[in-house]
C-alpha cells in the first residue's frame, strides 16, 4: 500500500494505471482490498467525528449552502431550455459551459464592486455587525431581470470610484 501511496503522491503511476493493475485479474488483488479495507476505517473515522464536533457538522453544512447557492445561480442565469443542453453539438456545449462559468463570475464582480461602493458610506458601515458581516456575499442575483433587453455600451463605465 505504501508502494501504491508513494506512487501516487511522487506522480510516476497515475491512479487510472493502479486500478488497472489490481483491477485486471478475476480475484482481487490483496493490495486492493486491504486499501477498500483501510478507506472504510477512514470513513467511520470520518463518521465518528462528524457525530462528535459539532463545529465539523457547521462547518460542513456552510461549505454546502455556498455551492447550493453558486448552483441556484447558475440555474437562475441558465433559465433558457429549463437548464438544459439544447444541443448534442460538442462545440455549442462547450460555448453555453463557458458562458455559464462567465456569467456568474461578472455577477460577483459588479456586485462586491457595488458592497464595497455602499460599504465605503460610514453611515451604512456602521450599522453592519460582525454577524452581518460574516454573512455577507456577492454572489446574489434577485436584482438581476434575465428577461427583457439588455443595452450594452462598452464605452460607458459604471459609477463607482476607484476602491
Amino acid at each position: 500500500m505504501i508502494q501504491y501511496a508513494t506512487a501516487l503522491r511522487l506522480g510516476t503511476a497515475d491512479a487510472e494505471t493502479i486500478l488497472k493493475r489490481f483491477t485486471r485479474s478475476p480475484f482481487p488483488h490483496p493490495t486492493y482490498h486491504a486499501i477498500i479495507e483501510l478507506g472504510k476505517v477512514i470513513k467511520t473515522i470520518f463518521l465518528c467525528q462528524y457525530l462528535q464536533e459539532e463545529a465539523l457538522r457547521r462547518e460542513i453544512n456552510d461549505g454546502l449552502q455556498v455551492i447550493e447557492n453558486w448552483n441556484s445561480a447558475n440555474d437562475f442565469i441558465f433559465y433558457g431550455k429549463g437548464g438544459e443542453m439544447a444541443t448534442n453539438r460538442l462545440e455549442d456545449q462547450e460555448v453555453a459551459v463557458l458562458a455559464l462559468h462567465l456569467l456568474p463570475i461578472a455577477l460577483v464582480y459588479i456586485n462586491t464592486l457595488m458592497l464595497q461602493h455602499v460599504l465605503a458610506d460610514p453611515a451604512w458601515r456602521a450599522r453592519m455587525t460582525p454577524r452581518d458581516l460574516q454573512a455577507l456575499t456577492p454572489l446574489i442575483y434577485l436584482h438581476i431581470n434575465p428577461y427583457g433587453t439588455f443595452h450594452l455600451d462598452m464605452q460607458a463605465r459604471l459609477r463607482f470610484e476607484a476602491a
